[in-house]
């Protein structure tokens, strides 16, 4: 069994949970309260655009990571795409981008706070991110270019740069 979290687009044999209900979520939970499965319940676990929506402090996030950890299989992967801090950062202080480019990409930072759930606590970049995910018992994190599973935010470019930090991380044996 597969588990996207966050996502807005059903696929088969993916299950979806979401903070929200909607037709195509399966689960609604919150992700710092994962107590509904049962430990090794997923193959993979898919989530674009949901961890910098965790704050850092309280080792919170590291909690979620472990949470994610717990319940993939043995030798199953995390597939984790963020907002990429530093290409962020970068765009934004470009002196070629607009006033309103420059608007966009801070939304991408701090989140476009539409509702209650739309707000980033932390900006990643790989290290950082890495970090997070062996605190969490994570192996063999590695950077990947796309995931190309659905249609998302993990795809994502602004003048045709990507915006997004994809990590793959297995779950130790």
């Amino acid at each position: 069994m597969k588990l996207h979290i966050g996502g807005t687009e059903a696929k088969e044999g993916w299950k979806m949970l979401d903070i929200q209900p909607a037709p195509h979520v399966d689960f609604v939970a919150d992700i710092r309260d994962l107590s509904q499965f049962s430990d090794e319940t997923f193959d993979e676990i898919y989530a674009s655009h949901v961890a910098e929506h965790i704050p850092y402090s309280n080792d919170e996030l590291v909690k979620v990571l472990a949470g994610f950890q717990r319940i993939l299989k043995a030798d199953g992967v995390l597939k984790l795409s963020v907002p990429d801090m530093e290409t962020l950062c970068w765009m934004f202080t470009s002196p070629r981008l607009t006033g309103d480019a420059k608007f966009h990409v801070m939304r991408m930072i701090f989140g476009g706070q539409v509702d209650a759930h739309d707000y980033h606590y932390v900006g990643l970049s790989f290290d950082i991110l890495q970090g997070f995910l062996s605190k969490a018992g994570f192996a063999k994190v590695e950077r990947v270019k796309a995931f190309e599973l659905f249609d998302d935010s993990s795809s994502q470019t602004m003048a045709g740069i990507p915006i997004s930090l994809n990590v793959e991380a297995r779950r130790q044996a």
